[in-house]
């Protein structure tokens, strides 16, 4: 790829985020979006975070479902999940979950 290839990449797509960001101010109240789609919507982050996690913590490097406690990141998440449910403080969590996962790695449990 050319240099000019890989600006002009970078200037559309630049354009693009800033378009599709900008929409919402110029458009703004003038579309009403239905009430169903609006509380369909409240669960798209989530759905996002899954489809973000899942895969990393179920398949292995080379693309193989890996859904056995011989999995370090799984048992992380479960005990992560464990460990949320009982202290509900998603910062903990988040901190508890790396350490385990850490703790795992290092001690060469699996």
């Amino acid at each position: 790829m050319a240099d000019w290839e890989i600006w002009l990449t970078i200037v559309a797509l630049a354009a693009a985020t800033a378009a599709t960001r900008a929409s919402f101010w110029v458009v703004g109240h003038h579309i009403n979006i239905p009430k169903r789609v609006h509380e369909v919507l409240r669960y798209a982050p989530a759905c996002a975070l899954a489809a973000i996690v899942a895969p990393d913590l179920l398949l292995d490097t080379a693309g193989h479902v890996q859904f056995e406690y011989s999995n370090p990141k799984l048992v992380s998440a479960l005990v992560s999940v464990v460990f949320y449910l009982l202290r509900r403080n998603m910062l903990e969590t988040i901190i508890f979950g790396m350490a385990f996962f850490t703790a795992l790695r290092l001690l060469h449990v699996f």
